[in-house]
């Protein structure tokens, strides 16, 4: 704006100065052009008079450096002429001054050379006898008279241009100092030009509303952030070029960034082909979903476009945790085809013996035998059903079963008590130590717990063995723990024994029966109840299992 100020100033101010300069120059050759008419009239009658007293002698012994004398006679032809011979000089009756000197007295006129350098004044008199005196003289034109006076001009012109800039710079900065001096956070407290006035209330107003908006969208950005902050989920905020405008701490974490990536864009941040993909789809308008694998576990990512007068003006980015959902589904399909399988076996053992049976291909006393195993498939295949639907019932949070005040110890020892001869039969010593304690739980549930930890230490046991179950009471908790003496667990099983149809050893769990569902049903009744398991065992020496019981326990939401 200093510029435009100055050139502006400094244009009008060289523009004055020239016109200024012109107009001096024209009243000036205009003066001169005057005093030259008046001399040369002055020079007429002077000669006029000379002529009159002595005619044509007058004229010949006249010197006159600067005019031109010219006398025509009466009928326009050149009696005598100071340059040119008269002999060869045209005549004269109709030029102008000397028409105008007949009729009325005196004469005058100009007249430019061929090259405009030079103007001719001529001026005429008629005398008494009829006859005209006439006296030219040369007078340079305007354009002479100006390169006469360039050098003074020029200087000047040149002191013109340099005041004018001084002048211009100076006046262009005082009138831009106010206008840079205001103070845009307090508009009404400037002291600038009163046109001003207008603007600064406006911008004051528009400063307040700025302001109010401004603290709006910080108040909303705080409420975002401590929303989103909150959620397991994962939540990041692009613009149409997918550069991160938010991003809340479950995402950043999820990402191995922080806060500071805002202004990044976010394949900088993850180069993962899904989710460049997944862009994609959302920078051309279109929801899109993708499961994809962070560190550990499996995320549902969905782009959601933001369509503004159907443009893309940003993208919302979610990220689903269904690490424990695609792993419930596993174990489901899992749960599936091992329960498929389970009964498969059972009932193609009793479906081959009844129909031996049936078509009388058994011998007579060979039909205890067939009817022995079909009764021990059948057996099996009720206790497998029954077991999932005490596992369902457990999934389901066991609401019609009873809480009550029960006696840890004592239900160990009828739990013991019922698996005496099962011991004795397998050459296993089984015995129950410890103290009286009591919790608040499920009896029907502790009982399972107890009794399929048991089985399990009698079942994969050793000949000879032995099997301890213990009962402590330790501050808050109470301890069941059920050792024994047999196989032990491989390190590497020893996460995934609690879950459903899991064997370590099929070939030996096969032989020795069960439905493989047992420590399945021990964790979720100890989930149940709050409790924790724990577990040691070294392969070839044994295992020890132990639950502890939190003696306030109330029913697991």
């Amino acid at each position: 704006m200093t510029k435009r100020i100055f050139r502006t100033i400094f244009v009008v101010a060289v523009s004055i100065f020239l016109a200024s300069a012109l107009l001096f120059m024209t009243v000036l050759y205009d003066y001169f052009s005057g005093i030259q008419q008046s001399q040369l009239r002055m020079q007429i009658d002077l000669a006029s008079q000379g002529v009159e007293d002595e005619g044509l002698d007058y004229l010949q012994n006249l010197t006159i450096k600067d005019y031109r004398v010219t006398w025509i006679g009466t009928d326009g032809k050149v009696l005598y002429d100071s340059v040119s011979d008269i002999d060869e000089m045209e005549n004269h009756f109709e030029r102008e001054e000397v028409k105008e000197a007949l009729s009325e007295g005196y004469g005058a006129s100009s007249r430019y050379s061929s090259t405009l350098t030079q103007r001719y004044l001529y001026g005429a008199k008629r005398l008494p006898d009829g006859t005209v005196i006439r006296l030219s003289v040369t007078q340079n034109s305007l354009l002479i008279l100006t390169l006469g006076m360039l050098q003074p001009i020029m200087v000047i012109f040149v002191i013109a241009i340099i005041l004018s800039a001084f002048l211009a710079s100076r006046l262009s900065k005082k009138i831009v100092k106010p206008l840079n001096e205001i103070d845009l956070d307090k508009p009404l407290d400037n002291d600038g030009y009163d046109e001003l006035s207008p603007l600064l209330r406006r911008i004051d107003v528009q400063q307040k509303e700025i302001g109010r908006q401004s603290e709006e969208l910080k108040q909303k950005q705080k409420e975002l952030e401590v929303m989103t902050s909150a959620m397991s989920e994962g939540i990041i905020l692009l613009n149409s070029r997918g550069t991160i405008l938010s991003i809340n701490k479950a995402a950043a974490k999820l990402f191995g960034t922080d806060c500071f990536c805002i202004g990044e864009d976010i394949v900088s941040i993850n180069r993962s082909l899904e989710l460049a993909q997944l862009l994609n789809k959302a920078k051309a308008g279109k929801h899109s979903e993708q499961v994809a694998e962070f560190g550990n576990g499996q995320y549902q990512m969905m782009a959601s476009p933001v369509i503004s007068d159907d443009i893309v003006s940003g993208i919302v980015l979610l990220l689903l945790d269904v690490t424990e959902k695609e792993k419930a589904e596993q174990l489901r399909r899992e749960f599936t085809a091992n329960v498929s399988h389970e009964l498969k076996t059972p009932l193609h053992t009793i479906s081959g013996s009844a129909e031996l049976l049936a078509n009388g291909m058994v011998k007579a006393e060979d039909i205890s035998v067939f009817s022995s195993r079909i009764y021990s498939e059948a057996q099996r295949m009720i206790q497998l059903v029954e077991d999932i639907i005490r596992l369902s019932h457990l999934d389901e949070g066991a609401e019609n079963m009873k809480w009550d005040k029960v006696n840890l110890y004592r239900i160990a020892e009828e739990t013991v008590n019922s698996l005496t001869d099962e011991a004795a039969n397998a050459k296993i010593k089984l015995k129950l130590c410890g103290e009286a304690v009591s919790i608040n739980g499920i009896k029907q549930l502790i009982q399972e717990i107890i009794y399929n930890l048991c089985d399990n230490a009698i079942k994969y046991n050793r000949r000879d063995g032995s099997v301890s179950v213990e009962v402590k009471d330790m501050d808050d908790f109470a301890i069941v723990s059920v050792s024994d003496t047999g196989i032990g667990i491989p390190t590497e099983h020893q996460e995934r024994i609690f879950e459903r149809f899991y064997r370590v050893d099929k070939s030996h769990s096969k032989e020795i029966g069960g439905t493989g569902l047992g420590l399945s049903i021990v964790k979720h009744a100890a989930k149940l109840h709050n409790a924790e398991i724990e577990l040691q065992s070294v392969v070839g020496s044994g295992t020890t299992i132990t639950v502890k019981f939190p003696k306030n326990s109330e029913r697991s939401i």
